[in-house]
């Protein structure tokens, strides 16, 4: 059985042509900022901020590290 909103929208054809429609604004936003360090996008990055201050105040250092 079908299921509909009040003005006759079917759910279940809204909701299949979403999941069809590729990355949502939000989503893009995220994958900007995770691929090419965006600016403005601090919200979205995973890089720890005071590991890479204690980092850059330690010195240079190697890839192996």
């Amino acid at each position: 059985m079908k299921k509909y909103t009040q003005v006759g929208t079917d759910i279940e054809s809204v909701r299949q042509k979403n999941a069809d429609s590729g990355m949502s604004y939000n989503e893009v936003k995220e994958y900007l900022a995770k691929t090419t360090g965006g600016r403005g996008t601090a919200q979205y990055s995973n890089t720890n901020v005071e590991e890479v201050k204690q980092q850059l105040k330690s010195g240079p250092h190697t890839e192996e590290e």
